[in-house]
């Protein structure tokens, strides 16, 4: 028997290679070539558009309209995909196994089924095994809207797009995409290859038909969705589970919404009937202290439209070794090394021979430079062993130069800390808001020497 042809293709890119190599030649990623079988090359492959062909027409004649979207059943759910799911488009959703993926679209299906046609496709599990998980939800009693839901364990593309196209369901969600396999290709499943085809197929399926597609896709160790980059660019909403297994709280962040604002962020709270929508997700992120403590300091940062309070602790500690440690944790390691040399340079406050330890309480990640001020305080807080004041509220982006820039929405953010009951705000002074906000005490400063001035004016 003649030995199949193999052929090296870019998790990134999709670009081949006859042999490996360390580098892409197509994109230039490194190590990012694995082997796959070769697909025969011929003239008899169709190749089929995403929607029926239409004349071409002038932007100034097309009527704009909001895009129609229907409910998923699960509040946090729909705030983090824009507002619902929308019909004909594709949701990726990936996530660390054991994170509750499966569970979350479980019982997002089983409350569309009261309304709308819902078909949950598993090539993962056995249908006995789903139906174990919804008894254990509580979504099988009697009456249960998950009655309705139809359920197809399958992995081979052609069936799942026959059962898609016989009982034209409203929503479908394949579980997951790495176990789906086409028969007109040779790989096995969960290839590069097939991946990619298998995402194409079901695309254009939901385009065609109106159907909802929603997509589980695995991740790799350092947290990236499995397969090539060009998975993410094929649908239209890619979503990522976060937190911690070890953690009842998990969070869906949005990283890519054509229908709707990226970053947007889902707090969930995982309980023995499932997951749950947090009313208050600012309380997740903040110490329950007695008393204020050193090295601690409330920051807001917003979260797509949702402003969120996150507790910035610090510790700073003698250096036992001759190179001093710098550690992050949910905030960026890097911005934390150039932060402390602006410390040094414009307030006078070194950190050389100091271990400095950074981390966002309750395994939130914050990426925006707004949460600087913050830093910064906390880490001044810590070097003197002295609590900042009861009740301050921070934020600001501190540059090179040791200005404090502004933030953006800041109104916003000064009114949700005067909600949760924070009586002094220190702000960057382009953020002052022209109008008082009742009960808060607001301190625009303008670089970063002022603001510990006037955080020690309060001991």
């Amino acid at each position: 028997m003649a030995k199949a042809k193999t052929v090296y293709i870019c998790t990134e890119c999709g670009g081949q290679a006859h042999k490996w190599q360390g580098q892409c030649p197509a994109c230039n990623a490194w190590n990012t070539l694995v082997e796959s079988v070769a697909e025969p090359t011929n003239g008899n492959h169709r190749f089929q558009s995403l929607a029926k062909s239409a004349p071409v027409r002038r932007l100034a004649d097309i009527e704009a309209s909001d895009v129609p979207r229907f409910t998923s059943g699960i509040g946090e759910f729909d705030r983090v995909l824009g507002g619902g799911l929308v019909a004909g488009g594709v949701v990726l959703i990936g996530g660390d196994p054991g994170i509750g993926k499966s569970t979350l679209l479980l019982q997002s299906l089983a409350e569309i089924a009261a309304d709308r046609r819902s078909l949950y496709v598993s090539g993962e599990e056995s249908a006995a095994q789903i139906a174990l998980r919804a008894q254990r939800l509580g979504l099988l009693e009697k009456g249960s809207k998950m009655n309705d839901l139809q359920l197809l364990a399958e992995i081979q593309l052609e069936k799942i797009q026959a059962t898609i196209e016989a009982e034209k369901p409203d929503v479908a969600v394949i579980d997951s995409i790495q176990t789906i396999y086409s028969e007109a290709l040779t790989s096995a499943p969960g290839s590069v290859a097939q991946v990619r085809e298998c995402a194409a197929q079901l695309t254009r399926i939901a385009k065609q038909s109106g159907t909802s597609i929603i997509m589980v896709g695995h991740v790799t160790k350092e947290g990236n969705l499995a397969g090539p980059r060009v998975l993410e660019h094929i649908v239209d909403t890619v979503l990522y589970f976060e937190g911690d297994t070890h953690s009842s709280f998990r969070l869906v962040r949005a990283f890519k919404n054509r229908f709707g604002a990226v970053n947007e962020l889902g707090v969930f709270a995982m309980t023995e009937k499932g997951l749950r929508g947090v009313a208050n997700p600012s309380a997740l992120f903040l110490s329950q202290h007695e008393q204020s403590v050193p090295g601690s300091c409330v920051m807001v940062t917003q979260e797509g439209s949702r402003p969120l309070l996150v507790e910035v602790q610090a510790l700073v500690d003698t250096a036992q070794v001759p190179n001093p440690r710098r550690l992050a944790v949910g905030l960026e390691q890097n911005r934390l090394a150039l932060l402390l040399a602006v410390l040094h340079r414009h307030a006078g406050i070194g950190c050389f021979d100091q271990d400095v330890f950074l981390n966002a309480v309750g395994g939130v990640k914050i990426t925006e430079p707004a949460a600087d001020l913050a830093v910064l305080l906390s880490i001044h807080s810590s070097m003197r062993n002295k609590a900042l004041p009861k009740g301050l509220i921070v934020f600001g982006e501190v540059g090179l130069a040791g200005e404090i820039r502004p933030s953006p929405r800041g109104q916003d953010r000064l009114k949700e800390a005067a909600k949760l009951g924070f009586t002094c705000a220190l702000i960057p002074r382009a953020n002052a808001p022209k109008q008082p906000i009742e009960g808060l005490n607001v301190i625009a400063v303008e670089r970063i020497e002022e603001a510990i001035d006037r955080v020690r004016e309060f001991e």
